[in-house]
C-alpha cells in the first residue's frame, strides 16, 4: 500500500504522456493545452482512497481561461485518459477485489492549479 503515496509509481500509473495524447485528441495538437494533469495522493484508508486530478498552468498559458469545471464529465468518459483503467489499478495496489470511484467538482486553489477530486472506495 504504500506505492499508492508514491509520486514517481503514480506517474506510471498515470504518465505525462496522457497529457499530450488527450491535448493531441481534443485540438489536433498537445502544444494548445493549457495545463499538465497529475495523479496525486491525498489520503487513505483501510476502506476509501482520496486522490486527485492536479491540473497544472503550463507556462504562458491561462488555466482559468480554460474550462476546467466541466472537466470531470469529460475525465470520466475519455477512452485516453482512462480513469476505469486507473481506478482499477490503484484498487488492485490497495489489495482490493471491487472498486467504485467518481470524480468530484473542480477546485481552485490557485490560479496555476486546479483540482479535480478522484475518490475511491472499496466494495463488499
Amino acid at each position: 500500500m504504500a506505492q499508492i503515496s508514491d509520486q514517481n509509481w503514480l506517474d506510471t500509473v498515470f504518465p505525462p504522456s496522457r497529457t499530450e495524447a488527450f491535448f493531441e485528441a481534443l485540438f489536433g495538437g498537445a502544444e494548445e493545452g493549457a495545463y499538465d494533469i497529475r495523479l496525486v495522493y491525498r489520503r487513505s484508508d483501510a476502506t476509501h482512497l482520496e486522490m486527485a486530478f492536479d491540473l497544472i498552468q503550463r507556462p504562458g498559458k491561462c488555466l482559468r481561461c480554460n474550462l476546467t469545471y466541466g472537466l470531470p464529465e469529460v475525465f470520466a468518459r475519455h477512452p485516453i485518459l482512462n480513469i476505469k483503467a486507473v481506478a482499477e489499478t490503484l484498487g488492485q495496489a490497495m489489495g482490493w477485489q471491487k472498486t467504485s470511484w467518481s470524480l468530484g467538482h473542480t477546485e481552485e486553489h490557485s490560479p496555476e492549479l486546479h483540482s479535480i477530486p478522484f475518490s475511491l472506495a472499496k466494495d463488499a
